[in-house]
């Protein structure tokens, strides 16, 4: 038998994972600039804190995620998303008495059961930050402002936010009901899903993928017109601090997310990169999900970007990740010189200078084949000639010079070819 892969998923091979440890360092490095802790929770959680965070009327809990019941006939499910376990944490280890505003961050992955596609998989890894104790609209743009200064990091370029509010629980029975009002006359033109939504979701309606379904939206009232003063004055306040920045934006009125705990902002930053399905990244704000959970009442807002997506947009840019660090090669010439090499490698490798040796081959052509095959800058040649003047040969593999060194200074040598202190 011939095992693969269970479909969705992916072996990440050592030639991608360059762009993995770069994301993960550039993200890193960001959020400990913005003053963002890690945190990490369990890979899977009681079924329950996802039904009652994410919504029992959203895709993933009613299609898409993968639950079971264990040994002790408890139901378990593997987290489809990073915010309701981070919310479930923030109570259970009362953080918001320990400090005023949490800001938080995560890395790990995730699970989806849907149909798996470009940049899309049902085991997923992502990012996320999340943002708790603060309610301010600078703290929404503050989120939105990391994101696009994340990417750019990255190295991404063509981006731009798509941004929207939803409202809060004051306004959100009016703009259900103006929905209502405009989806009911094409109710039968609608996906089955849509017709389940439409009395106690309908703003769900709005997240529907189906193109057939998306046709009816085009004149849908514009739903900020039925939100609260206080909706529409967050909401402005956030558009115009993401424009003073100078972030590129438009308003979609009907980016809802696909998750029921979203309360005002919601925004998606887009890559021109990605085609059709181009968000990277997307977040929001989600004031009640801590105390509908049993917390008190806080305020939040966040995002989350999937990594395998980021990867597929830095592919397409791949000039970025030429190597960084120089590979220096050592190449033996017979069974005697092996030993000197092998404490050679070491030494280098303990001041800090990438290298590798292979044993296995002892001409000189194949070593060096096996060092241009490997993208090696230099060569380090040592033979029996080479023992009997206690020198070694330092060869530049593109220019095609070389050098014959003392033996005790091709350390510093090389420290010094390439600025090293």
């Amino acid at each position: 038998m011939k095992y693969t892969v269970s479909r969705g998923t992916k072996d990440i091979l050592p030639e991608e994972m360059a762009y993995w440890h770069h994301i993960e360092s550039a993200s890193r490095s960001l959020f400990d600039l913005y003053n963002y802790q890690e945190i990490r929770t369990p890979i899977f959680e009681m079924t329950d804190l996802f039904e009652r965070g994410i919504g029992t009327s959203t895709d993933i809990v009613e299609k898409e995620m993968y639950t079971f019941t264990d040994k002790g006939d408890r139901r378990l499910t593997l987290r489809p998303e990073g915010t309701a376990p981070i919310a479930r944490a923030y109570i259970q280890h009362s953080m918001h008495k320990k400090e005023t505003v949490s800001k938080l961050y995560y890395c790990g992955p995730m699970f989806r059961y849907e149909r798996p596609q470009a940049g899309r998989f049902r085991q997923f890894h992502q990012i996320g930050v999340e943002c708790l104790g603060n309610a301010h609209p600078f703290s929404d743009a503050e989120v939105i402002s990391l994101g696009v200064h994340l990417f750019d990091d990255m190295g991404l370029s063509g981006l731009s936010v798509s941004i929207n509010s939803v409202g809060c629980v004051v306004c959100r029975p009016v703009i259900e009901e103006r929905l209502k009002q405009f989806i009911g006359a094409n109710l039968q033109g609608l996906c089955e899903d849509c017709k389940r939504r439409f009395n106690s979701k309908p703003l769900r309606i709005l997240d529907c993928k189906n193109p057939q379904c998306r046709a009816y939206f085009s004149g849908m009232p514009d739903i900020q017109k039925s939100q609260c003063h206080e909706c529409r004055d967050h909401f402005n306040s956030v558009v115009e601090y993401i424009d003073s920045l100078g972030i590129p934006f438009n308003i979609n009125p009907q980016l809802v997310r696909g998750l029921e705990y979203y309360s005002r902002t919601t925004f998606e930053i887009l890559s021109e990169h990605l085609g059709a399905q181009n968000a990277i990244c997307g977040g929001g704000r989600y004031d009640g999900l801590v105390s509908q959970m049993g917390g008190p009442s806080v305020p939040a807002v966040g995002f989350a970007f999937g990594i395998e997506r980021a990867v597929m947009v830095l592919q397409q840019m791949s000039d970025i990740f030429k190597r960084k660090d120089p590979l220096i090669f050592v190449a033996p010439l017979g069974f005697e010189q092996q030993t000197k090499c092998f404490f050679l490698v070491d030494e280098l490798r303990r001041a800090g200078i990438k290298c590798e040796i292979d044993y296995s081959k002892g001409e000189l052509k194949a070593q060096l084949k096996q060092a241009n095959k490997l993208q090696a800058e230099y060569a380090l040649i040592y033979g029996e000639t080479e023992a009997e003047k206690n020198t070694i040969v330092v060869k530049h593999m593109t220019k095609g010079q070389q050098v014959e060194i003392a033996w005790d200074s091709v350390v510093n040598y090389l420290k010094e070819a390439h600025g090293q202190p």
